[in-house]
């Protein structure tokens, strides 16, 4: 990891929950027929991506409402805690891309239990206490721009990417984008785990990064956005399910699996304690763990399985699985330490000191 740096006053404040509970964008799914039920899901998933399995389960539960509400991660993981302080309900289901946020939420004993035949085929690495479950099987991605990356800079590992930043640096200087992690919960999270996979490959590609005067943004989205554009000309760290779907979208970008070491993240679920319609909120997470839920998502917004196959167009080993390169984050007690306060922060300090230092003339601060 990173040597200690003496830590620096950042120009980034939370909100007060209730500004927090104002910034959720919300979209109400009318019930099929006759509404019997109402489901409240806030989430830090794009409704992009969940659209078509919302509409699945109402063809299966035409009685049920639902109303879905996004966030950035950090604004959900805010939003949640301070419910479970007050003892007060936030929805029936939580989302989030944060798997450790939810974890120290459960820690927290802001959690409802669930048990039932589709909870028990999830994976060890994906289940902890039977209160939080991945969903999902997301690589974390190079994206590029082919119009902008000749083939022979394409980097392929996380040493290669530090290497042509550092011998391309007038091409590459303020055209790499990546997460802001003191805004991202999930940018933090993968930053982290990419600390704790080598720390000399990551101290090395962090100082490529500052000297290259990378581009951080909250989300995913914008950073994609970007690439696309061409005002960027790549993206690290990007989750590979939207990824793939901008790819889809937009046939000047590319997508690329890491063939030194790939963090593999799984969605997060959690039933929250004081949920008002915790039983619709179980019935949800089951369709998403079902065979009908999983195949769906695979096809229409996450795409990448567990069994390791990518798809054709992903640059990337044969098979993610078999090659041995993925590194899936555990859902466990192991992800408190990502959430301590104190070490948090630290690292927060160290990796915003690095950047910042080298880093003026690129750095934004959103």
């Amino acid at each position: 990891m990173m040597n200690r740096i003496l830590p620096v006053v950042l120009a980034v404040a939370l909100s007060a929950t209730a500004a927090l509970a104002d910034s959720g964008s919300t979209t109400f799914f009318k019930a099929l027929g006759p509404e019997e039920g109402r489901l409240t899901i806030h989430s830090s998933t794009d409704l992009a991506a969940m659209k078509s399995l919302i509409a699945d389960f109402q063809t299966i539960w035409p009685d049920t409402s639902i109303e879905y509400k996004e966030y950035l991660t950090n604004e959900l993981n805010a939003l949640a805690a301070e419910a479970c302080r007050k003892q007060e309900p936030l929805g029936d289901l939580l989302l989030s891309s944060s798997v450790d946020q939810l974890v120290k939420l459960a820690n927290d004993g802001c959690a409802r239990p669930h048990n039932s035949p589709e909870t028990a085929r999830v994976a060890e690495w994906a289940n902890w206490r039977d209160e939080v479950f991945g969903f999902t099987y997301e690589p974390a991605v190079f994206v590029y721009n082919a119009e902008r990356v000749p083939p022979r800079d394409v980097p392929r590992t996380h040493l290669e990417l530090a290497d042509l930043l550092r011998e391309q640096l007038d091409t590459y200087r303020g055209k790499v984008g990546t997460y802001d992690i003191r805004l991202s919960g999930i940018g933090y999270l993968l930053a982290f785990n990419d600390a704790r996979q080598t720390s000399a490959v990551f101290g090395r590609l962090l100082e490529s990064m500052a000297r290259a005067a990378t581009v951080a943004r909250c989300c995913t989205g914008e950073i994609l956005e970007e690439v696309a554009k061409g005002n960027l000309y790549i993206g690290y760290n990007m989750l590979g399910s939207y990824a793939y779907d901008a790819a889809l979208r937009h046939p000047q970008l590319r997508v690329v699996v890491p063939r030194d070491y790939t963090l593999v993240l799984s969605r997060g679920a959690l039933i929250p304690k004081n949920a008002v319609a915790a039983e619709l909120g179980a019935r949800f997470l089951d369709y998403l763990l079902s065979d009908r839920g999983q195949e769906l998502a695979r096809s229409n917004g996450f795409y990448f399985s567990e069994d390791g196959a990518l798809p054709a167009e992903v640059d990337g080993p044969q098979n993610l699985k078999a090659s041995g390169v993925a590194q899936p984050i555990r859902i466990g007690p192991a992800l408190l330490a990502v959430q301590d306060r104190a070490q948090r922060q630290g690292f927060i300090d160290d990796w915003s000191k690095s950047l910042i230092e080298l880093n003026s003339p690129g750095w934004t601060r959103e």
